[in-house]
């Protein structure tokens, strides 16, 4: 049905009647459709489902889940022994499985030491999480245990509360762990893992170069020979190793430095050449052996060593010190994002390449289970690596059998190797930690981001600054901020694009995008690429009056006018609230009140 809609500026517009009486009588006419609003006794809100709907819809789901559902909610290791082969995959497993327990063995100890915990802590780490995570985790190749990243966390809210030396030291960063699962497991739970998605890649990046730079010189004293100041902010690294620089000693320098070396030609042999990648897994092996020879042969007493390491498995122990709890709310919530960034995000690239697909807060719910149950087992927070999860893909792992695999591999070495720990030297595995990190100072990505995008370049720099000069949590808080500050910014000022007809058709495309599209002398098509709420009308309705003072005359088609008569906004497949409209349309009365426009929805 075509019905005529007049709005109250409809009087203005009858003294150019006669300019528009001379456009072709072919053209079409144009078919106003009133807007339907919703009825206000329907059952349904119209902003979305009411709560007796959600119910309803859950428990009809919940209906219909047979047994094997439920066992794959539970246990979502089901999904992959079920469909298990064993003659294809056995193998695969057991061969990565190992791989990244003789790779795991070192680099435990490293980053136990990073977190200013003894070595044995990491062992614990990366043991029992492991076989926890292996059957509610949902990811087949995600390599979990101590990292580097969140090593460097726990040091530094720690390292605030307590000195590294007490025995309270170890007991919050025990409770830190308890916490990290609960507030996982929680937010895995009511399902919260979309709220990451607001933390800008650009953020992760700078926030990660950042941290890999202070990691690395946080470990550069097992180099020198003498203390530095424990510190997440650069200039007291530096100011630290400058001030001690009368204690510096040539022996763990030049070990650290010739292990460093060898570690990085072994990796870079890895990734270049594939019939040598097994180099890229014996690297941090390589670097204890090496280092251990060194220290038994030469004996040099400047060299200090690991010591002594307690034999057998973790005892079951509560964590204590909860009224710490409060302090350590913020470096919870911290590990957690970097959990969820870190985790989930490799998860879901080595789900897509093995064809199979992740549930992400299934995946929250697991790293969080695995920490809960760690904690009582002696272990600080754990999440998954890139660096072992890429190392466990490419080594063909198929299930999270390999995760168990690996699990035996680090019980085999808390039950029967670590007499053999206690001589590793301290600078090997320092070089273990700077050769990890090193891959985190991703300078390529600010390289890429200044070519694309300016904007997320900014934000990468900003956030990297801040991290480096002002602190971790500071770096994290100013980044996140001004990520939100550009999502709101860029949903308060929405894109707007005028639309033309391409020759020969009927449809209507960007201007900008698209040269060859026409428009037609008078009339203007405007597309809004966002839907309409409050905070975005006064911006939208700016914008559509610059158009009756910017006339495009370049690709104009029909008579010749001198002013722009009417606006035609296209709002398909637009999210916009009815109260919305009708303050969006009543601005659109006011407007064609004062500028003689005519609006047509």
């Amino acid at each position: 049905m075509e019905i005529s809609y007049a709005s109250p500026s409809a009087s203005s517009l009858a003294s150019s009647n006669s300019a528009l009486s001379s456009m072709p009588s072919s053209t079409r006419p144009v078919k106003v459709i009133p807007l339907q609003h919703p009825s206000t006794t329907s059952s349904s809100p119209a902003g979305g489902y009411s709560a007796g709907v959600l119910v309803k819809k859950w428990t009809g789901k919940v209906k219909q889940m047979t047994w094997i559902n439920w066992m794959e909610l539970l246990l979502p290791c089901s999904r992959w022994i079920r469909t298990y082969k064993w003659r294809e995959y056995l193998q695969s497993d057991l061969l990565s499985g190992i791989t990244i327990g003789i790779m795991l063995v070192p680099q435990a100890m490293s980053y136990a030491k990073l977190a200013g915990l003894q070595p044995i802590y990491g062992l614990y780490s990366g043991f029992l999480p492991l076989f926890v995570y292996a059957f509610f985790g949902s990811s087949r190749q995600l390599a979990v245990g101590p990292v580097a990243l969140v090593s460097l966390l726990v040091s530094n809210v720690l390292g605030g509360i307590v000195n590294s030396s007490e025995e309270l030291y170890t007991e919050l960063a025990i409770l830190l762990a308890l916490m990290v699962g609960v507030l996982e497991c929680v937010m895995g739970l009511l399902r919260l893992g979309w709220l990451i998605r607001f933390i800008s890649h650009s953020v992760i990046s700078g926030f990660t170069t950042a941290s890999a730079i202070v990691i690395g010189l946080s470990q550069v004293k097992y180099f020198l020979g003498y203390d530095v100041s424990r510190s997440s902010k650069i200039v007291p690294l530096i100011e630290s190793i400058i001030a001690g620089a009368d204690g510096f000693l040539w022996a763990p320098f030049i070990m650290g430095s010739a292990i460093l070396a060898v570690l990085q030609i072994m990796k870079q042999l890895g990734k270049t050449r594939k019939h040598l990648r097994f180099l890229r897994v014996a690297g941090p092996l390589t670097a204890v052996v090496m280092g251990t020879t060194l220290a038994k042969v030469l004996n040099l007493p400047s060299i200090s060593l690991v010591g002594d390491i307690p034999q057998g498995l973790p005892k079951f122990s509560v964590p204590k010190s909860f009224e710490h709890v409060k302090s350590l709310i913020p470096t919870a919530f911290l590990i957690t994002g970097v959990a969820i960034l870190e985790s989930v995000g490799i998860a879901k690239a080595l789900a897509a390449k093995n064809g199979y697909e992740l549930d992400s807060n299934q995946e929250l719910f697991g790293l969080g289970v695995s920490n809960v149950v760690g904690s009582f087992f002696s272990a600080y927070p754990t999440t998954g690596s890139f660096s072992r999860s890429a190392v466990n893909h490419e080594s063909g792992a198929k299930t999270s059998l390999s995760q168990i695999v690996t699990g035996i591999v680090m019980g085999g070495a808390l039950l029967f190797l670590t007499p053999l720990f206690e001589h590793i030297p301290q600078c090997a595995l320092a070089a273990i930690v700077i050769s990890a990190v090193i891959t985190l100072v991703d300078y390529d990505e600010a390289i890429f981001l200044w070519r694309i995008n300016k904007k997320d370049f900014l934000l990468w720099v900003i956030t990297a600054i801040t991290t480096l000069f002002l602190g971790i949590e500071i770096g994290v808080l100013i980044g996140v901020g001004v990520s939100l500050a550009f999502v709101i910014h860029e949903s308060a000022n929405p894109h707007m694009a005028v639309l033309g007809r391409l020759p020969g058709t009927t449809v209507y495309r960007n201007i900008q995008q698209y040269p060859e599209a026409y428009t037609y002398n008078g009339i203007v098509i405007v597309r809004i690429d966002a839907p309409i709420y409050f905070a975005n009308t006064s911006y939208i309705s700016d914008r559509l009056r610059e158009y009756e003072v910017e006339v495009d005359r370049s690709t104009g088609r029909g008579p010749d006018v001198e002013r722009v008569y009417f606006v035609v906004i296209e709002m398909a497949r637009k999210l916009i609230h009815p109260y919305t409209l009708f303050v969006f349309m009543l601005l659109m009365v006011m407007l064609g009140e004062e500028s003689r426009f005519s609006t047509m929805v």
